[in-house]
């Protein structure tokens, strides 16, 4: 494989409230997601650098994008977030390269900038015990 740009996602795709997915790649303009793994300090006295152990594993994601209100879309998928408890299966794809994962969606926050820009930043965390992993 080589070297890329992040140009060109073909998936972003979150479920709405109801379990089914909803494509909304065109409707997020940036993401930040992380899976990162704990991390446990076990030096002993004897040792004269840091020993560690991986712990479990985590992921958090925050998806940045234009308020767009047509079925489907990324206001059709969040809206509920604030009255609803519900996993949501997220998956990403770029370049042939997914990661799928069960988020729950914490927040709903809307922005109007003074340009008018009006837009989101959900962000999302590890809900159901399970590794991420890129397929």
């Amino acid at each position: 494989m080589a070297k890329e740009s992040g140009l060109g996602w073909t998936a972003c795709t979150v479920d709405d409230a109801a379990g089914s997915p909803q494509t909304i790649v065109n409707d997020i303009t940036s993401i930040e997601f992380a899976t990162p793994r704990a991390v446990q300090e076990v030096t002993g006295l004897d040792k004269s650098a840091m020993e560690r152990l991986l712990l479990l594993a985590d992921m958090s994601a925050t998806l940045n994008g234009v308020f767009n209100d047509a079925t489907g879309a990324g206001h059709d998928v969040f809206k509920t977030v604030p009255s609803t408890s519900v996993a949501r299966t997220t998956t990403l794809t770029v370049s042939g390269q997914t990661l799928a994962a069960e988020l729950l969606y914490t927040d709903y926050p809307l922005s109007r900038a003074d340009d008018g820009a009006f837009t989101y930043a959900v962000p999302g965390v590890l809900a159901d015990g399970t590794v991420p992993t890129w397929a």
